[in-house]
């Protein structure tokens, strides 16, 4: 099924490019722009500022809480009907510390807020918690896909490996552009797309 879309693309293939090259274009300027400080950190309402920053060129639902229920394989996101009360739940959640920003990582992604693009706009917004936190941002150069996308498949039961995953890859260079881009490019290969460097757009 091909997303409604602002740009009217309606083929699938050319829809993904579309949507890398300028959300990727859109990741570069928030860090380059400073619009970055502006997030909330640790809230449902900064999370929602990154993904509209990402998206609001392509989707409509840029930023909003999703109105249909998801899956990905056999697993089901929180359903519509909570998602509102989750949302004000994880934001309230602590996170003065490695593991409990984790605790309420994999919790954001249970709740996939999002119709699309949650996996790359969350993995910012973690970035953002463990920059203010813990002074400390994964070098997700470090973590290989499958190991990643296996651990998060695993965390909604047990999160001890995808905080062992990402504690190994932590690093202090906390405001380091090449590091912020790179991640951009490997968060984005973890969702398929690999197209475009953001650096040479």
């Amino acid at each position: 099924m091909i997303l409604d879309n602002k740009l009217n693309i309606t083929d699938q293939i050319e829809l993904a490019k579309a949507e890398e090259r300028i959300s990727k274009l859109k990741a570069k300027q928030l860090f380059d722009s400073g619009d970055i400080n502006k997030v909330e950190v640790g809230t449902f309402a900064g999370l929602s500022f990154i993904h509209a920053y990402l998206f609001e060129e392509i989707y409509d639902f840029a930023g909003k809480v999703r109105d249909v229920n998801i899956a990905k394989g056999d697993f089901r996101f929180a359903p519509v009907m909570y998602l509102e009360p989750s949302l004000k739940h994880i934001s309230a959640m602590p996170q003065s510390s490695f593991d409990e920003i984790i605790e309420k990582y994999v919790e954001m992604n249970i709740a996939h807020p999002f119709r699309e693009g949650n996996g790359r706009a969350t993995r910012i917004w973690l970035d953002l918690i463990l920059k203010q936190e813990v002074q400390q941002v994964v070098d997700w150069n470090l973590v290989d896909k499958d190991d990643y996308l296996s651990a998060m498949q695993r965390s909604v039961v047990k999160d001890v490996e995808i905080k062992v995953l990402l504690k190994q890859a932590l690093t202090n260079q906390i405001d380091d552009r090449t590091l912020f881009m790179k991640g951009i490019d490997v968060s984005y290969f973890y969702e398929g797309y690999s197209e475009f460097k953001t650096d040479d757009l």
